[in-house]
């Protein structure tokens, strides 16, 4: 397409008067064929990708301008806030100045009216009283005396349902409401429109009842020394927001605009500040030393005895303990915040600075009620730690993941509990983990990963609880082997299952424990040896695999036996004879060299040499499973074995007329009690570490040779 054409077509999309419709049918009245709308419609897709073409050229030329505008953007949001912040604090110190100015203004007045002098906050407070529906009621007490107060309290009980029995407390006002939005925390979805009431103790939250205008229903009341009060960023479109942390939930409300949002945050740390310290006044007069009775002049009588003077002195004054520190002042709510922002460390740091202050020091009524408060948060932090490490929170992390809330429930002498909940979050992440595991069609790829999972978590734990328990009470320790072998249990489980219910061959089954013990010797680097516990499980299971090939080798050779030609073997090429050689040296059979002849012949019948193979293979196999629990049934195994072999080999002497016959079954019964026997006693000493004497005896008591078939002493 031409430079032209192609100029001409764009301006023709671009114009604002285009129209799709028309556009199309004009072209189809104006074309020829199918060929001339797909010669178009390839132009038009020309244009499409040139322009999209453009279009990216023209964003990646831009796109480091568009970043630095972004960062000067952010730059500058940054330095508003903070122009914003530092605008409030000049406002909030200019209003300050009046309400200084205003008692020194009410002295000297001339007359005896309240609100003379008084900035318009004040002044609203002797015009307005309770004002429901707005944000702009003052902070100040409700109005002049004990009976304004009760009024406005008395206002509100009408204005709001189900809060009568919860605002009867003496000395309790509002000091400041208006309405808010509630939003929901995680997803910040709008949940509810609100009305906040704000007592000199208290925060009452009530929702709006739409179909009742004024009036609201209770929601909740929340004490002002368990609040916390955080200013959320502005992040539009959500703004004007503060947060509410209480333990152990927290709530996220929106104001009506940036200046009541500002007012609720000073009034509600205002109110904070004002009632810790009325609180702190009220823990310094009751800590405060009695005034001592009067002292009356001395008597002029001079028979008053000295004792009696003695018995008038004073009681010795009651230490007294400093608790109007700012920080033990606001202890309680720190320590609400520490909570609700999941700062544990910091709680339990600030707890060990009280119980280190007040070490060794007496409880008088005001340490007790501090006490009290804290003993209360502590419940509180302990009750996190331990949900922290329930096995219903995520299970991601391994076992450092536990390591905070473990060593924070240790300082706060939680030790025991602290054992216990992390050994269960454990026990709960291996099973997990087990579970997980996909089943592979391989039953030994699935037992190594099944055992690197297992064995590796195993570890892992033991060494993260050496690390959080080292110094400890020494009965951690005991709980974790209990609970390394309730672990191994659950192992053995799974590994029972693939292995030995699937019926696996007893090679296959012998690698298998092969490969958990040698995984299991591994935590004998940690001291940590639980190879015992894991023979001890899998016994009943190594038995019956055992008893079950020991019947299969029984059953084929005594099918073997009942086709018994007593011929000798014919292995047609030299590749096979020299396979069989090989086959025969690995069992163990270093002199089969002499029972071979010429050719590809072997002077040994079918029978028997397939016999060596299978009874010396089920011997190596049975040896992998080996431990001293299974001596007597492996040693019956092979005994019950070799005595089919060797009970057919002297049944068909006894039962042979052919001399050529008799004189190669002779030859076989050599083979076995001479070449085999002796290499079954052999690497049977070598792999349990001491001799059988049940296969000596076996050996010894053969009767190789017998003169009469029908005869069963005489021996040749």
């Amino acid at each position: 397409m031409s430079d032209s054409g192609a100029s001409r077509l764009r301006r023709q999309l671009e114009s604002g008067s285009f129209e799709a419709r028309l556009y199309v049918k004009q072209l189809s009245q104006q074309s020829d064929g199918d060929r001339d709308l797909q010669e178009h419609r390839q132009r038009v897709q020309a244009l499409a990708e040139e322009t999209a073409q453009n279009l990216k050229r023209n964003v990646y030329q831009n796109y480091r301008q568009f970043i630095e505008t972004a960062r000067e953007i952010s730059y500058l949001e940054s330095e508003m806030y903070q122009l914003s912040h530092l605008l409030t604090e000049q406002k909030s110190s200019l209003e300050s100045i009046p309400l200084a100015l205003l008692p020194a203004a009410a002295a000297g007045a001339s007359t005896g009216d309240d609100t003379a002098g008084a900035g318009p906050r004040e002044r609203g407070v002797a015009q307005t009283g309770f004002l429901p529906g707005s944000a702009g009621v003052p902070r100040e007490g409700p109005g002049p005396g004990e009976e304004g107060k009760q009024r406005t309290l008395t206002t509100l009980l009408e204005k709001v349902e189900g809060c009568r029995d919860l605002l009867e407390t003496p000395g309790q006002y509002l000091v400041y409401n208006g309405d808010l939005v509630e939003y929901e925390a995680d997803h910040m979805a709008q949940l509810q429109r609100v009305h906040g009431f704000l007592m000199n103790d208290c925060l009452l939250v009530a929702t709006w009842l739409p179909q009742r205008r004024g009036m609201y229903r209770y929601n909740a009341l929340y004490p002002l020394d368990r609040l916390a009060v955080v200013n959320v960023k502005d992040n539009p479109p959500m703004k004007d927001m503060f947060k509410l942390l209480m333990f152990p939930e927290s709530r996220i409300f929106q104001a009506e605009n940036a200046k009541i949002k500002r007012e609720w945050l000073e009034v509600l740390e205002e109110t904070k500040r004002a009632l810790s310290d009325k609180r702190r006044r009220e823990q310094e007069e009751a800590a405060a030393p009695r005034a001592p009775p009067p002292v009356t002049s001395k008597s002029s009588n001079p028979f008053e005895d000295e004792d009696d003077e003695e018995l008038a002195t004073p009681e010795v004054e009651e230490e007294k303990v400093d608790l109007s520190m700012e920080w033990i002042q606001e202890l309680p709510e720190d320590l609400d915040v520490c909570i609700a922002q999941r700062d544990f460390e910091g709680a339990v740091d600030l707890l060990d600075k009280l119980n280190h202050y007040l070490e060794d020091k007496p409880s008088p009524p005001p340490v007790k009620e501090l006490r009290a408060k804290v003993d209360e948060r502590v419940r509180q932090l302990t009750e996190v730690l331990v949900f922290e490490l329930s096995p219903d929170r995520s299970l991601r992390g391994g076992p450092k993941a536990t390591r905070r809330a473990v060593s924070q429930l240790i300082r706060l002498g939680q030790c025991t509990k602290a054992c216990e909940l992390f050994l269960r979050n454990r026990a709960a992440a291996v099973h997990t983990a087990i579970r997980q595991l996909r089943i592979e069609g391989a039953t030994l790829l699935y037992i190594h990963k099944l055992c690197h999972v297992f064995f590796t978590s195993l570890l892992e734990t033991a060494r993260e609880f050496e690390t959080d328990f080292a110094g400890t009470d020494s009965g951690c320790y005991s709980a974790f082997v209990v609970w390394a072998r309730s672990a191994m249990g659950m192992f053995v489980d799974a590994f029972s299952k693939q292995v030995f219910d699937s019926k696996e061959s007893l090679s296959t089954a012998a690698e298998c424990v092969k490969v958990a013990k040698e995984h299991c010797q591994q935590l004998g680097e940690i001291g940590l040896d639980l190879t015992f516990i894991i023979h001890a499980l899998l016994v009943k299971d190594i038995q019956g695999a055992l008893h079950s090939y020991k019947e299969i080798i029984i059953e084929a050779t005594k099918h073997r036996n009942s086709e018994e030609m007593w011929r000798r073997m014919n292995l047609m090429t030299p590749e096979a004879l020299g396979k069989l050689k090989e086959e025969m040296r690995s069992c163990g059979v270093s002199n089969f060299e002499q029972y071979t002849g010429d050719d590809c012949w072997v002077n040994l019948s079918y029978t028997v040499v397939a016999f060596t193979k299978q009874t010396m293979g089920f011997l190596e196999e049975a040896l992998k499973l080996y431990f001293p629990e299974l001596h007597m049934v492996l040693l019956e195994s092979l005994v019950e074995v070799i005595l089919v072999a060797v009970q057919h080999v002297d049944y068909s002497l006894r039962c042979e007329q052919d001399p050529e016959k008799k004189a190669f079954i002779r030859q076989n019964a050599s083979f076995l009690y001479e070449t085999v026997l002796p290499v079954v006693e052999r690497r049977f000493e070598e792999g349990v570490g001491k001799p059988a004497k049940q296969l000596q005896d076996l050996r010894n008591a053969s009767r190789l040779l017998r003169v009469n078939p029908e005869s069963t002493t005489s021996v040749v």
